[in-house]
């Protein structure tokens, strides 16, 4: 969202970005638009949810805005009663299929509440986007709704000559949760000669470590916790191979298009990854990826034959240089320019 605040700025906008204060939140850093942090008693569950939207609502009805813009469905009821009050025009910015996260899978009662909000709330946006194509044709489907596609992809930037990689090894950026497929990578570091370095923190961090030291891998995979988003591209650029696998248990999981995985092609180093659409469309443009099932000795498999065929990874290198053109900040934040400028 700071990229996205940061094009609206340049683009001659006034932006407030609103987010919440967490225990393990760090201090925010200067930007050119303003920001905003709301204090929350509870940290997770239905009260953390009930009490950010009536204080974002609280927030948002003192600040009347000409755009709202609701990043995610858990934002979109406070932003969309803010613009019916304030006559303002609604932007529904969705970066993955809600409803359907693993973390509702289970939970009929809470899933059918976000998604009354999201057949109530979704019709009142004056424009709705997504990450990728497959996922726009998903909602629109689902909302009677069109949505558009803005893509979340890093700045368009000529890689260093310098970049010094010491050792191959494997990178993982991104929450340490349940259904990134991180269990079986660390027991397929058993077959493979490399290291992997797991870059973030989640719900399943501690045991992840324990599974580490019972497998006695500790000399194989590291642990970085998290790291300022300034450092990363530099840490992504040393690595060997991008590790960006999901297993299939929801349908968030397989219409995502994650982050990491533009991260990793303007790194470029090829990557994991699972056969899903988002994936395999853009793959059939230019292939830097391998495909792989989450499974500890299909990972094993394609690590290893990437580590012994030299020719596809410089293949798939190649491709990351000429799929960074087409896929980049650049380009999409005309996109972004031309939707607010319309409103």
């Amino acid at each position: 969202m700071q990229r996205h605040a940061g094009i609206l700025v340049d683009a001659g906008f006034t932006v407030i970005l609103v987010g919440r204060n967490k225990k393990s939140s760090t201090a925010l850093s200067q930007q050119a638009f303003s920001q905003v942090r709301l204090n929350c008693f509870f940290e997770r569950g239905k009260l953390f949810y009930l009490e950010f939207n009536f204080r974002l609502l609280l927030f948002l009805l003192k600040t009347k805005s000409a755009i709202y813009l609701s990043v995610d469905l858990d934002t979109l009821l406070p932003n969309t009663l803010a613009s019916i009050v304030h006559h303002s025009k609604l932007v529904f910015d969705s970066h993955e299929y809600f409803t359907e996260v693993p973390e509702l899978i289970n939970r009929t009662t809470t899933k059918l509440i976000w998604d009354k909000i999201a057949k109530t709330c979704i019709p009142y946006a004056d424009v709705a986007y997504t990450v990728g194509e497959a996922l726009a044709i998903e909602l629109s489907l689902k909302y009677t709704h069109p949505f558009g596609v803005i893509r979340n992809v890093p700045l368009l930037q000529n890689l260093p000559n310098n970049i010094i990689k010491e050792e191959k090894f494997i990178v993982y950026q991104g929450a340490l949760n349940k259904g990134r497929a991180l269990e079986q990578l660390i027991l397929a570091m058993k077959e493979v000669d490399c290291k992997l370095i797991l870059i973030g923190e989640g719900d399943l961090s501690r045991s992840l470590r324990q599974l580490v030291q019972t497998e006695n891998l500790t000399d194989k995979v590291e642990f970085t916790g998290w790291i300022r988003p300034t450092e990363l591209p530099e840490f992504t650029q040393k690595a060997w191979l991008g590790y960006n696998l999901l297993e299939e248990e929801s349908r968030s999981y397989y219409f995502s298009l994650a982050n990491k995985f533009f991260d990793y092609m303007h790194a470029e180093i090829p990557q994991l990854c699972p056969p899903f659409p988002e994936y395999i469309g853009i793959n059939k443009q230019f292939e830097v990826t391998v495909f792989c099932d989450a499974k500890t000795t299909e990972i094993a498999f394609a690590i290893q034959n990437l580590l012994e065929d030299s020719e596809l990874y410089k293949k798939l290198q190649k491709n990351c240089r000429l799929a960074a053109k087409a896929y980049n900040l650049q380009l999409e934040s005309e996109k972004l320019k031309r939707i607010f400028e319309a409103l």
